[in-house]
C-alpha cells in the first residue's frame, strides 16, 4: 500500500494547516508564506494542496474557522468558571492568558491576520472578533451587569473590551511564555484596562435609555 493509499481522509489537509501555523509559530508572517514552503514543512507534494484549498488565503479562513473554535472554548470555560460577578474580568482574563499560552500559533496567526495583506483574512478575523463581542454582550444581559445601557452601548462597550484584549495580545506574544514575571503584568494591566472600561460603562448615560 502506497503513502497515498495509507492517509486517511483529511489527513493532508490537517497537515497543511499544521505546517502553516508551525511556520508562524517559529516566526513567518503567514502573508508571506508560499504553497511550496508550507507544502515542504507538511511533508507533501505541492499538487496536493490544491486539492484541499484554492489558495493560500483559503488556507488561512480555514485556519480562521479554526481559530473560532478555539475562541469558543475559551468562552465555554470562562462561562463555566467565572460564577461572582466580581471575579468576572480577573478570571476571564487569566483563562484568556491561559489560551493564548497553549494556542500560541493560532494567536500569533490572528495578531499577523489583523493588520496583515489579505484582506480575506483579515475580515474573517474581525468577523470572530464581532462574534466574541457579540456573545459578550449577551453574558453580561444574562448576568443583569448593565441594564441601564441601551442594546447599543453595551454592544460598544463590549467591542472595546474585544479590541482592548486583541491589543494586549500583541503584548503578551512578544514576551516568552516562561516568563512569569511579564506574563503576570501583561495579565495585570489588562484587567486593569478593562477594569476602567467598565467603571466607564457603568457610569455611562445612554441617550434615550
Amino acid at each position: 500500500m502506497t503513502e497515498r493509499q495509507r492517509r486517511k481522509p483529511g489527513e493532508t489537509r490537517e497537515k497543511l494547516m499544521g505546517a502553516a501555523l508551525a511556520l508562524v509559530g517559529k516566526g513567518r508572517h503567514f502573508a508571506s508564506l508560499g504553497i511550496r514552503e508550507v507544502t515542504r514543512q507538511a511533508g507533501v507534494v505541492p499538487t496536493s494542496f490544491y486539492r484541499h484549498f484554492r489558495n493560500m488565503d483559503d488556507l488561512g479562513l480555514q485556519l480562521v474557522d479554526e481559530l473560532g473554535l478555539v475562541l469558543r472554548r475559551m468562552m465555554r470555560e470562562a462561562r463555566a468558571n467565572v460564577l461572582q460577578s466580581d471575579k468576572l474580568i480577573e478570571e476571564s482574563v487569566g483563562i484568556f492568558v491561559a489560551h493564548a499560552q497553549s494556542n500560541r500559533s493560532f494567536f500569533l496567526f490572528m495578531a499577523q491576520g489583523l493588520a496583515g495583506e489579505s484582506r480575506a483574512v483579515q475580515e474573517g478575523i474581525r468577523s470572530e472578533m464581532r462574534f466574541f463581542a457579540s456573545e459578550l454582550a449577551n453574558d453580561l444581559r444574562r448576568l443583569r451587569l448593565m441594564d441601564h445601557l441601551t442594546d447599543a452601548d453595551l454592544e460598544l462597550t463590549c467591542d472595546l473590551v474585544v479590541r482592548t484584549v486583541a491589543f494586549s495580545l500583541t503584548d503578551l506574544l512578544s514576551v516568552s511564555p516562561d516568563d512569569d514575571y511579564q506574563v503576570g503584568q501583561i495579565r495585570k494591566r489588562t484587567t486593569r484596562f478593562l477594569q476602567m472600561i467598565f467603571v466607564g460603562a457603568s457610569h455611562w448615560q445612554s441617550d434615550g435609555a
